[in-house]
């Protein structure tokens, strides 16, 4: 009966069912999306009615990665952080801080003395704690969640050999929290990662949770990021992570779900922000709009993976999208400049796409089991 009527939505086209608001559809967890500077300070006129209707719960893109909060020793940037606080808290919704400790986006100088040479331990344990009781601090009460360490793990699921590694060792994963529970005890503290759909990374996923809890950290959730292919990973590979983080005791948050439409422009390495391809026109096959035939391959792809979710929806706290339009994704540049994505449930135009539908449709059948 639930296949018929997911057909039915798909014959129908994206007025085939009422449009309610996502928030109010996925009762079991709340849903959210990532926001870009335009959206939080209201600039963004076709994204900002969406955001206020379908979401409760809100991320930053960028403006409290290191590189943009702290971009000098001597000098923090809180302007637009907070900006995007009090657009959350203007709006009620649950608010998270995207991220404190990372490999990416953060500048040399956090890594290094005035000479230019590396830190020694102690001086990067100092750097971390004043930059995560700075930040957590000034937004203490406020922001909700943090995403503490974002992204420690390599693809066979060892620890990935950051600056953070080889300066501080393991237990920089520790401190991290141990930090952010200081400047904020009422938070909730996540881990933060891509493909752990992928059997490796999610056992080292799984080693380095437990890691933290024996250690005795406070961890609130752990975050599969969710940025899929039309085809890959596999239901099967979704379901088992979804089970195996289950057993670990927390929650699980799908922190940046978004489906990447276009063909592969090399080997897939997830979502590693470092690599870039060059740009080839068999790559940008869409520029003039997405097929029917993608448009509702897409539909059934996010009505299959929101199936999966459901069937674990008492283990999820949290699924945010990561963008609000097409037009708005970073897919759009990765790992190739100028292309044209359509990885979200909105199109450039801001109008709800099968996708959305399917999504909805896949809710309602699940509760109504």
């Amino acid at each position: 009966m639930a296949l018929f009527f997911l057909l039915l939505v798909f014959a129908a086209g994206p007025c085939a069912l009422a449009q309610p608001a996502l928030k109010d559809v996925f009762a079991d967890f709340k849903i959210g999306a990532a926001l870009n500077f335009n959206q939080f300070t209201e600039r963004d006129a076709r994204g900002l009615p969406l955001i206020k209707k379908h979401f409760n719960t809100i991320s930053p893109e960028n403006v409290l990665k290191w590189q943009v909060v702290h971009p000098a020793p001597d000098r923090y940037n809180f302007e637009p952080a907070d900006r995007y606080v009090e657009f959350g808290a203007k709006h009620g919704m649950f608010i998270v801080g995207h991220t404190l400790i990372w490999h990416n986006q953060v500048p040399a100088w956090v890594f290094q003395d005035t000479a230019g040479a590396p830190l020694s331990r102690d001086a990067l344990l100092g750097r971390m704690r004043e930059h995560i009781h700075t930040v957590v601090g000034r937004y203490k009460g406020r922001i909700h969640g943090w995403d503490v360490v974002n992204e420690a793990l390599n693809e066979n699921g060892t620890l990935r050999p950051t600056p953070w590694l080889k300066i501080i060792g393991e237990d920089y994963l520790v401190k991290a929290f141990q930090f952010a529970h200081e400047a904020d005890p009422k938070a909730e503290l996540y881990y933060n990662d891509y493909s752990l759909e992928r059997g490796a990374k999610r056992d080292g996923a799984v080693t380095l949770i437990r890691r933290l809890q024996e250690a005795g950290v406070k961890i609130g959730g752990i975050g599969t990021q969710c940025h899929h292919k039309l085809e890959s990973p596999s239901l099967e590979d979704m379901d088992a992570s979804f089970r195996t983080f289950a057993k670990l005791g927390i929650p699980i948050l799908v922190t940046e779900l978004d489906v990447d439409v276009l063909p592969l422009s090399g080997p897939n390495r997830g979502a590693d922000v470092s690599q870039t391809e060059e740009y080839r026109a068999k790559l940008n096959p869409f520029t003039a709009g997405l097929p029917e035939e993608v448009q509702n391959k897409l539909a059934r792809r996010y009505a299959d993976i929101f199936a999966v979710m459901m069937r674990h929806r008492k283990s999820i706290g949290r699924v945010t999208f990561w963008g609000v339009t097409d037009g708005d994704s970073w897919l759009n540049n990765f790992p190739v400049r100028g292309r044209t994505n359509y990885p979200l449930l909105f199109d450039r135009e801001g109008k709800t796409k099968p996708a959305f539908d399917a999504v909805v449709a896949a809710a309602r059948a699940a509760s109504a089991k």
